[in-house]
């Protein structure tokens, strides 16, 4: 018992000194020889961290790759990438020689090591990565694992801006148990080297575009403990063309049809009509292009509160069409124009939109005296009645008396001609309320050309910046 004891203590101490594992000694250069020197040294501790000592912290060198942007969920707010996670790190003590054992590295089943339990802590759904069964052995101990991992993750998404938005989504790599004193990760390559490299495998893109992949390793700390992680930021950008001509352009095309459309008179043209056919085009455009538009209960699109609004100034264009045409087609039966109503209209709005109201006038010129048309008629009446007759004498009763009428004549035909005057002129009160909605619709086509402007200015901003962000 007491040899036995003792051996036991100098095989611990022996350990304790040599390592985690002993240096391997093949008995052939082959890769059968040394199979079986791991199989005998290393593979029996795969269970176990290897450090030397148990307070010892293993070092994990760990980089990413974007293979691939396979889509964006606005609704469920989540990013789906194909990534390739490479993690290297180190196996205290484990060595052979290369002439010994024949090569320099050799692939062995990943379960026959210990694997160190990286997650990625935005992952939202079941690991559906392809299985990569091997992993790389050196023969100074170092481990080389490189695997492809597709990636359904969480990322807060901001839309506000579509579809010029640029999106800032996170990876973080950290253990799942080991803490910062047990596992360290840090990144083995720079921000440049990832970006460089992810856009020149990248395959699978989309609508998206890759801008910038930046890094930021650090330790999180909790109550539990603290754990060292290391965190990617992937900045994408979407491509807006697609939006542009399949949104913007026809319903830029419509409003600048509605806005032109108060050129039209009201007197002559159904205005009305054709903006209720703009309305009808712009609603069943809306419906068809709704799937192009994204949904989520986060934030409102800043588009769709240009399409709300576009659709708001028809609305309201119409309505103010049917007023201005009920007003001028029923002026005969209104009343008076209050007031307020007149200085408000007539005499403020009408300066903001250079609006120039006809003055005011009661005269009524009536002319008694016929006109030298009239004159010349009788007159010539006169002789061709002399000429008839034959009758030069002094008597001229008859041709008196068919004078007395033409004059008659005359004068009714100037009342006649007044009256219809009056009637195309419209009375005081009708052309009052005439002005009024002349002065109305072009404070409406003011306003338009100012909301609408404001909303084109401000979205091709946004656009101009995006662009720049990207350069």
């Amino acid at each position: 018992m007491k040899e036995v004891k003792t051996a036991g203590l100098i095989f611990i101490c022996f350990s304790l000194l040599y390592g985690f594992v002993a240096a391997l000694n093949c008995s052939s250069p082959t890769l059968e020889s040394l199979f079986d020197a791991l199989e005998k040294e290393l593979f029996p501790k795969k269970l176990v961290r290897p450090v030397k000592y148990p307070t010892d912290t293993l070092n994990i060198s760990a980089y990413m790759t974007l293979e691939g942007i396979l889509g964006v969920n606005e609704k469920d707010q989540s990013l789906s990438t194909l990534i390739w996670q490479v993690m290297e790190w180190d196996i205290h003590g484990l060595s052979w020689d290369e002439k010994e054992c024949g090569t320099k590295r050799i692939s062995v089943p990943r379960e026959k090591l210990w694997v160190p339990d990286i997650i990625i802590s935005e992952t939202m759904e079941e690991d559906k990565s392809p299985h990569t069964p091997y992993v790389y052995l050196y023969n100074t101990g170092h481990v080389y694992d490189d695997r492809p991992v597709r990636v359904d993750s969480s990322c807060r998404l901001v839309i506000y801006n579509f579809p010029f938005d640029i999106q800032n989504c996170s990876l973080t790599f950290g253990t799942f148990l080991h803490k910062a004193e047990d596992v360290r990760i840090s990144g083995s390559r720079s921000s440049e080297e990832i970006l460089a490299e992810s856009k020149s495998v990248i395959n699978t893109r989309g609508e998206w575009e890759l801008l910038d992949i930046k890094e930021a390793p650090y330790t999180l700390e909790i109550t539990a403990g603290s754990y060292s992680e290391i965190k990617y930021f992937i900045i994408l950008k979407r491509r807006s063309t697609l939006y542009v001509i399949n949104l913007l352009v026809p319903s830029c095309f419509l409003i600048s049809l509605d806005l032109f459309s108060f050129l039209l008179p009201l007197q002559s043209v159904d205005r009305s009509t054709f903006k209720m056919t703009l309305i009808l085009g712009y609603t069943v455009f809306l419906l068809l292009m709704n799937d192009l538009l994204p949904v989520t209960g986060n934030t409102t699109p800043l588009m769709n509160i240009f399409f709300l609004v576009s659709l708001a100034l028809m609305v309201a264009s119409l309505l103010e069409t049917v007023i201005v045409i009920n007003i001028q087609s029923n002026t005969s039966h209104c009343k008076a124009v209050p007031h307020w109503l007149s200085v408000l209209v007539l005499r403020y709005l009408a300066v903001i939109v250079r609006f120039r109201p006809e003055k005011k006038s009661n005269r009524i010129t009536v002319s008694l005296q016929p006109p030298a048309e009239v004159m010349n008629v009788s007159i010539i009446c006169s002789k061709d009645l002399q000429g008839v007759t034959g009758d030069t004498s002094p008597a001229k009763a008859p041709t008196e008396l068919i004078l007395e009428e033409l004059r008659k004549l005359s004068r009714d035909l100037m009342a006649i001609r007044l009256h219809t005057d009056n009637h195309f002129q419209g009375t005081s009160t009708s052309r009052e309320w005439h002005m009024i909605g002349m002065v109305i619709d072009r404070l409406l086509f003011g306003l338009y050309i100012i909301i609408i402007s404001t909303c084109f200015i401000t979205i091709i901003s946004i656009w101009i910046l995006s662009n720049r962000q990207e350069g």
